[in-house]
């Protein structure tokens, strides 16, 4: 897909103590990638994929906040979820830390997003609770408000931010971040929208066909009014003109993305892409080290570690994660 490297398990101290359920836990895998994020030759597009907060939201008592008061829904999965969502949250303040402390911070935007929804369906009576509504007047739209995601663009220097409440769904996060970056996309071909313009469409399509906008929802073939959160028994007509409106709309939006997906139109698509040389796309531990080795040695190198007269600054990020004083850091760069 392009990425130039792949920084996998394999670089990491996997004992048993150092894992959540998929991988390394959080507050390790932001200090342990700094080796490697250092190298980078800057201007970098790195992406870590953090899973700790992630179901069945397991944390270690060792690594849990004393001070920190959960939910007491009657479910261990939603109460477990805030506390690995304060982890997180730990996690993330340590990076930003460590940003600031290494020189990176102030040409850095971070932007922070879910991949998909925290709780199931088979909690939502719990969540219910924690959220302060009775689990019997728990709604469909409600289970659809569920499947919102967080997502948090951060810029240095940028001081009109605050929360937006636009309509959108992932495949606008590309384009926002472009044309914040002050990248046009006239040129591309893209299905999403800048989240930030103006003069957008707010219709947010599911895979099943239901779909969500500011005024009117269409879920399991019910109309909503997103307004008041009521379900609505008797359109108006200028109700009924939105719907057909939307639901066309909708049903194109995803006839489109089948026939790119299951088609594979994109490789007719060449309006401003180099193809992508899988042969030179070797992830493996030793190619992988050797080039950012050889990159960030390099005289010219942009890198924070040439930068930094080639001294990692691994002892510059701080973590309070217990399990760092036992950690077997590989230093694969001697």
């Amino acid at each position: 897909m392009g990425y130039q490297n792949f920084i996998s398990s394999d670089y990491f101290d996997n004992s048993k103590k150092n894992l959540a359920t998929y991988g390394l836990k959080d507050k390790l895998l932001f200090k342990e990638s700094v080796p490697y994020l250092e190298r980078l030759e800057r201007p970098f597009y790195a992406k870590y994929l953090t899973v700790t907060n992630h179901v069945p939201y397991t944390l270690d008592k060792v690594d849990q906040d004393a001070n920190f008061k959960t939910s007491n829904s009657g479910s261990k999965v939603v109460d477990n979820y805030f506390i690995t969502n304060h982890y997180l949250d730990q996690s993330v303040q340590e990076f930003f830390t460590y940003l600031k402390t290494s020189g990176l911070y102030d040409n850095t935007m971070v932007v922070l997003y879910g991949d998909h929804y925290g709780i199931s369906s088979t909690d939502y009576k719990s969540l219910a609770a924690a959220t302060g509504k009775k689990s019997s007047s728990w709604t469909d739209l409600d289970s659809q408000n569920v499947q919102k995601v967080p997502l948090i663009i951060h810029i240095p220097g940028m001081t009109d931010g605050g929360v937006n409440h636009t309509y959108g769904g992932e495949i606008d996060v590309l384009p926002t971040i472009e044309h914040l970056m002050g990248i046009s996309t006239s040129k591309y071909l893209q299905l999403g929208q800048d989240l930030l313009s103006q003069n957008r469409s707010q219709l947010v399509v599911m895979r099943n066909g239901d779909w969500v906008s500011p005024t009117l929802a269409s879920i399991s073939k019910k109309i909503w009014d997103v307004q008041i959160k009521k379900e609505i028994k008797n359109l108006t007509d200028v109700q009924k003109k939105q719907v057909t409106a939307n639901s066309k709309a909708a049903e194109q939006k995803l006839n489109v993305s089948d026939e790119m997906n299951e088609r594979n139109l994109l490789r007719f698509y060449q309006n401003g892409f180099v193809k992508n040389k899988i042969s030179s796309s070797d992830y493996s531990v030793k190619k992988t080290v050797n080039r950012l080795k050889t990159s960030s040695n390099n005289k010219n190198s942009t890198s924070l570690f040439a930068k930094n007269d080639k001294k990692s600054t691994y002892s510059d990020y701080t973590t309070d994660a217990p399990e760092i004083k036992t950690y077997q850091f590989k230093n694969l760069f001697k």
